[in-house]
């Protein structure tokens, strides 16, 4: 006769392998709920759990015909069925020795029948249950009993496959960012190079132009960077951009002051605005003067990201869009239209340049 409240020499051992399995408190799972509803319908019974016995508590992966999500270790039937490997029945529990003094039988639940089968893993260690409740006692036949049992094998089997597919995804998720680190690295190598290489160099014009790309390089690794620290679906704009400008105020060797509302974004957002930030900061530090200016305004899905420097005029006519002859235009006109967006220029009341790239995100 199992009792809950004798807790096995290798408990220790099976609350790691609930640990491991990685399953207590994971959202609803229309899989789970299905097994639970066939069950019930298999039996004629109201109420059929996928229960996990936690340390203090039994919580309840998918219960069918129960609105409550947990209850108490001592207070629940699963503990005890999780101490052996035989399927724990209970026909009629209000005279049932084994059960005669749980709450659920004793007080108003009123439990008078339980089937429950426990989840095993392939090396011996019980997570739970399967089970199914009457507040009327019944009987059992055995072909029940095996049904209950392959009811249960397949809910093994999906814990599995899903245990399965989340490590294939920490695989994946750990290969990615090998190679974005490798990426990254290989960038500010080539920007290294370029730096080298202009010191070789006699010619000004030369010299300016292979910094320049050096700059840019070494500015698309931080941007690079700062975009792969965020892995959720969702991040704050204005945060990523106070990382990204205070590295790149090291590249361009100009002070950025960046300002704006605070907002999340999607995260497949970040990279194309980081990459015209990039573009337009690079820009204001080689043309422009005194400080350049950063600002993210966001009003419902209307969203705008604004660069300025404090000394340059553009031309009355300039349009940026047919700013053909300078590529880091182009590549900000493309990456606007990645967005979704626009780019456009204007003047600053001090005399400075302003460009503005306005694009909608949907919530």
């Amino acid at each position: 006769m199992a009792d809950a409240s004798i807790i096995p020499a290798s408990e220790l051992s099976r609350l790691a392998a609930v640990r491991r399995y990685d399953i207590l408190d994971t959202p609803p799972d229309g899989a789970f709920d299905r097994i639970t509803a066939l069950a019930a319908r298999r039996f004629g019974v109201p109420i059929a759990i996928i229960s996990i016995v936690d340390e203090d508590r039994i919580w309840f992966k998918s219960r069918h015909g129960l609105q409550v999500e947990q209850i108490g270790r001592d207070a629940g039937l699963c503990a005890s069925a999780i101490l052996t490997n035989d399927p724990h029945v209970l026909t009629d529990a209000s005279i049932d020795p084994r059960s005669l003094a749980n709450p659920l039988v004793a007080g108003d639940f009123g439990l008078r029948f339980y089937a429950g089968v426990p989840l095993t893993t392939d090396d011996g260690h019980n997570l739970g249950t399967l089970c199914v409740i009457d507040k009327e006692a019944r009987p059992i036949e055995q072909s029940q009993i095996d049904d209950l049992k392959d009811f249960a094998a397949i809910v093994m089997d999906q814990i599995k496959l899903q245990r399965s597919a989340r490590r294939a995804v920490s695989q994946a998720e750990l290969m990615a960012k090998e190679i974005d680190h490798r990426v990254m690295n290989s960038l500010q190598f080539v920007s290294g190079l370029l730096s080298m290489q202009s010191r070789a160099l006699i010619d000004p014009d030369a010299i300016g132009h292979l910094k320049l790309a050096a700059n840019r390089v070494a500015a698309v690794a931080q941007v690079h960077r700062h975009f792969y620290t965020d892995s959720t679906e969702q991040t704050s704009c204005i945060a990523f951009l106070r990382r990204l400008c205070a590295d790149l105020e090291s590249i361009v060797g100009r002070a950025i002051q960046v300002s704006g509302d605070e907002g999340d974004i999607p995260t497949t957002s970040v990279q194309p605005i980081g990459l015209i930030v990039n573009e337009l900061v690079t820009n204001a530090a080689k043309h422009g003067r005194g400080l350049i200016e950063v600002c993210y305004e966001i009003e419902g899905n209307q969203h705008a990201l604004i660069v300025s420097d404090e000394g340059r005029d553009l031309p009355k006519d300039f349009n940026p869009a047919e700013a053909s002859r300078s590529l880091g235009m182009r590549v900000v006109v493309s990456l606007a239209q990645q967005l979704g967006g626009v780019l456009t220029s204007g003047h600053r009341p001090d005399g400075g340049s302003c460009f503005k790239v306005s694009f909608q995100i949907q919530a």
